[in-house]
């Protein structure tokens, strides 16, 4: 997702721009993702603060995604677990809904939920944090009220932000931990698919094409944002990054990452006090939404 990850810019293609009507594609309409609601999710993570891992003002955010996610239905499982840390063990811990299926396959669509500790400045992280969560709440009210045959698995991560310089083991705690946990108890030789998302709320949104994803997954993704007409915000420029995906691709399995990382003139507003909500756009997190959406149909 940063620069601390490794980002390595690789090839610029220009946008990929297919409507719906050139394509005759006419996708589902059951269970309609809307920007205003994750706006209004966003604004409220965002409200709590500063939200670096082993926060109170993340336990607050934590308790809320809780509050919120009773109203879904799902199943609710907490996963926490103890990280080590530059700054030492810090308590830590990822939030699971889980919304059942019938074809004995999952799929998850995660994000994470803190912002990176920046000591000096108030760093409130609308989009690097604040989005994510935002999109994961309002993803799981309506995976909730849809029919579906894969269970779906929702999965807020904490500590995705390293306390200093990036690195193997400073970075990505919350999935680090959950792809050996899946590992060990099943999950993941039944996972099918993994969509994370990051920094999807920006006004401009350009989401690029993340080169260390599962190339077919990427691709899915892209064909369906072209039918959706959607295609202008799912970009050419290729670039690897390194995010909360990676323990899993490791691990063998099928994941995307859907992040934008030109966030402001020269990404100058990433791991900024600029960060903030007037910087969001509900279009652009509708947009992810209903991209997101109907891959998660295709892939039933």
């Amino acid at each position: 997702m940063h620069c601390a990850k490794a980002v390595t810019w690789l090839v610029a293609c220009g946008l990929w721009l297919v409507g719906c009507a050139a394509t005759g594609y006419e996708p589902q309409a059951t269970g309609q993702f809307s920007g205003t609601s994750a706006l209004e999710y966003t604004r409220k993570a965002v409200s709590f603060g500063p939200r670096s891992a082993g926060s109170e003002a993340l336990g607050r955010l934590r308790a809320y995604i809780h509050s919120e996610l009773k109203l879904s239905g799902c199943q609710v499982i907490r996963d926490p677990f103890t990280a080590r840390t530059p700054l030492g063990p810090v308590a830590m811990e990822n939030i699971i809904a889980r919304f059942p299926g019938t074809s004995g396959r999952a799929v998850a669509v995660t994000g994470h939920y803190d912002t990176k500790s920046m000591p000096g400045i108030s760093f409130v992280g609308a989009n690097d944090g604040g989005a994510s969560a935002g999109f994961l709440l309002e993803l799981a009210r309506v995976v909730a009220g849809r029919p579906r045959k894969n269970e779906v698995l929702v999965v807020w991560f904490d500590g995705e932000e390293a306390f200093g310089e990036w690195s193997e083991t400073d970075g990505i705690y919350g999935s680090r931990h959950l792809a050996a946990r899946w590992a060990a108890d099943g999950t993941l030789a039944r996972l099918k698919a993994l969509i994370n998302v990051d920094m999807i709320g920006d006004k401009d949104l350009g989401i690029l094409q993340e080169m260390n994803s599962s190339a077919p997954l990427r691709a899915l993704v892209w064909q369906t944002a072209a039918q959706l007409g959607l295609g202008r915000h799912f970009l050419g420029w290729q670039a690897a990054v390194e995010d909360d995906h990676v323990p899993f691709l490791r691990r063998g399995v099928n994941a995307v990452n859907l992040i934008d990382f030109d966030y402001g003139p020269a990404n100058s507003w990433w791991h900024t006090e600029r960060d903030t909500m007037d910087k969001l756009s509900p279009a652009s997190l509708e947009a992810a939404g209903r991209v997101v959406l109907e891959v998660l149909r295709k892939l039933d």
